[in-house]
């Protein structure tokens, strides 16, 4: 690799973690407008490193490309929340459910580490960290899917577990919500112990369906 493409794969990656950072914090409203030109200034970058930039965050779905509009920020609608969570409620608590037959003793010893760990970063404080909660949360439910040995059912759901979604959820939700769903992942782990999938699918329900009076009603 010359000098010149590894100086672009740092001004890519530059670019990338500026615009992601700013959409996830919600700098970056959902529909606002991102011009290549007005980004590479104030990065000071040139058009190139931020188009690639923006390729890459539409593949996360947290950027639309749109032809001869350009790029903005992914705006979900009320019918779009409802869709996701549709499917979610139809298939993660299922998923879940199959869980508690394969979780072994390592498998729910690390869930339990998880699910302490953002009950400890998301309590209200100097300390809470929404982005860290969004990271391990994202962790914590791939584990239970994993769990599941359902490939079927974890291609359905690799489409519509949209990260900008669960990141606005987490900075959507009043201290209750939050302290519902972050109980929620500990419960669910107790279920899983006690080898009982339909108690753990039950929790899941539950669980998605804050997630969703909290983002619907925001709308």
């Amino acid at each position: 690799m010359t000098r010149a493409e590894q100086r672009g794969g740092r001004a890519s990656e530059r670019a990338l973690a500026d615009l992601r950072e700013a959409i996830l914090a919600g700098d970056l409203a959902a529909g606002a407008h991102l011009g290549e030109v007005e980004i590479a200034e104030r990065l000071g970058l040139s058009r190139t490193p931020v188009r690639e930039a923006l390729t890459r965050l539409a593949a996360e779905g947290l950027v639309e490309l749109e032809a001869h509009r350009g790029a903005r920020v992914t705006r979900f609608s009320r019918e779009d929340l409802d869709g996701i969570f549709d499917v979610r409620l139809a298939l993660e608590p299922r998923a879940t459910a199959r869980a508690a037959a394969h979780a072994t003793p390592a498998d729910l010893d690390d869930l339990d580490a998880l699910a302490a760990a953002m009950l400890a970063i998301g309590a209200p404080g100097p300390e809470q960290d929404l982005d860290a909660l969004v990271d391990l949360n994202r962790d914590f439910h791939a584990r239970l899917l994993a769990l599941a040995r359902a490939p079927a059912l974890a291609a359905a759901l690799a489409n519509v577990v949209h990260t900008p979604v669960v990141t606005r959820t987490f900075r959507t939700y009043d201290p209750y919500s939050l302290a519902r769903s972050l109980a929620h992942h500990a419960e669910i782990v107790a279920a899983l112990r006690a080898g009982d999938g339909d108690w753990a699918g039950a929790v899941m329900r539950c669980h998605l369906g804050n997630a969703r009076a909290v983002m619907v009603e925001e709308r």
